[in-house]
């Protein structure tokens, strides 16, 4: 009964930790937007939350802007091999972002998608938080009988 009571808070833990990562790595990206042949990197966060819930999502099945969880886009590409993110011990890699604008040193960085990113995972950050402060209320609650 207390695994019910849980779930929930077990299931936005691991949405945290996985926004906290991608907050990071958003992070570095914009930290390294001068710095010359730097590859702007993503979470697949769909992908990474599947991995880390136990959905296991394969290769190929998620679309997203940056090339889903194995950084291809096709069928036929080479997967392009990713560091490991290690906070979940899942086996779930960062992407290589999709460039926007070309540019003359090679920097596939783009400021304003990033600072759009950044801004969006912090709001989603606060609403895990939330939804876990909720949660913990509300077994709280249940416990003393209120």
């Amino acid at each position: 009964m207390f695994a019910n009571m849980t779930s929930g808070l077990d299931f936005h833990s691991k949405a945290l930790v996985l926004r906290a990562e991608r907050q990071r790595v958003i992070a570095s990206n914009i930290a390294n937007a001068d710095t010359p042949g730097y590859v702007a990197r993503d979470v697949d966060f769909k992908a990474a939350m599947s991995n880390a819930t136990g959905g296991g999502l394969t290769a190929g099945t998620s679309n997203h802007q940056n090339g889903g969880s194995s950084g291809t886009t096709h069928a036929r590409h080479i997967p392009l091999s990713g560091g490991a993110i290690g906070t979940l011990g899942g086996t779930s890699t960062l992407a290589y972002a999709a460039q926007s604008q070309p540019s003359l040193d090679g920097n596939s960085v783009d400021l304003d998608r990033e600072r759009a990113n950044f801004v969006d995972n912090s709001v989603r950050y606060e609403a895990t938080l939330r939804f876990i402060n909720g949660q913990s209320k509300t077994i709280l609650s249940a416990i003393q009988g209120q």
